[in-house]
């Protein structure tokens, strides 16, 4: 039977059907935060600073996988792509001006009202919508959850909704923080007690070591082709890196 939760900021429930991975406390938590999703210095400021690393894995992964010209402004031309637990869109509009055709789903509707304004307050064009994975009918060439594997229920359902989405010849970029001790004092201990994260986002007993979302997401019938780390320099900011103890990202494929 259908459940749903009513949302603080009254825009709507968060249909919860069963076998949904969506969370409804973590769906409420992230959608308090949506008003201020787009402020640099706000709630989210570090998915702000996370995303200039995100965008340069994500644009070397698709030049590698459809064998891109690395100078092109437009290397997702023609294709779909859909981001999962896109929060209020802040990888959806960098995605779309690459050429993309995005649809982006968040569980929160506070998320999705927010990112819809801020698309056309940009001038792009994307199909926002207040649904999980397993609602997702269609096959897109580029599926992208980031930090998002972490707040669901099930993650293994998870990662079969976001396999099933991918079209054959398509490409999966996921990315989540790594069960170590160094996360658990990064993100938890420094950053949710400093405030530089709100309190509560993080549940390190959630976390998923590489080797665990590797197996998970080749049962869900893909082929993992790299991980990579992300890592934090307070001269540099977050870059790329060979060290997976804080963050980092997996691609995949269908063979």
């Amino acid at each position: 039977m259908a459940s749903s939760t009513i949302d603080p900021a009254g825009i709507g429930p968060i249909d919860t059907p069963g076998g949904s991975t969506i969370n409804p406390h973590e769906a409420r938590h992230f959608g308090t935060m949506a008003q201020d999703w787009w402020n640099p210095k706000g709630s989210s400021a570090m998915l702000h600073k996370l995303n200039p690393a995100r965008l340069g894995y994500i644009r070397a992964a698709v030049d590698l996988h459809w064998d891109g010209d690395d100078t092109s402004f437009t290397p997702l031309a023609g294709r779909t792509a859909l981001d999962v637990g896109c929060g209020a869109g802040l990888l959806c509009e960098p995605l779309a001006r690459l050429g993309a055709a995005v649809t982006g789903i968040d569980a929160a509707p506070e998320n999705i009202a927010v990112a819809q304004v801020h698309a056309v307050q940009s001038g792009l064009t994307i199909d926002y919508r207040a649904v999980g994975v397993e609602a997702m009918t269609g096959r897109f060439d580029l599926v992208t959850s980031l930090e998002v594997i972490e707040h669901v229920n099930d993650p293994a359902g998870f990662v079969r909704g976001l396999a099933e989405a991918l079209a054959d010849d398509g490409l999966l970029v996921m990315s989540t923080p790594n069960r170590t001790p160094l996360s658990r004092l990064a993100l938890i201990t420094l950053a949710e007690g400093t405030g530089r994260i709100p309190r509560g986002t993080h549940d390190w007993d959630k976390f998923l070591t590489p080797d665990a979302l590797t197996d998970l997401i080749e049962r869900a019938g893909l082929t993992v082709t790299d991980v990579r780390g992300l890592g934090f320099s307070p001269a540099t900011g977050f870059t790329l890196t060979d060290s997976t103890q804080l963050d980092y990202f997996v691609t995949a494929k269908r063979l």
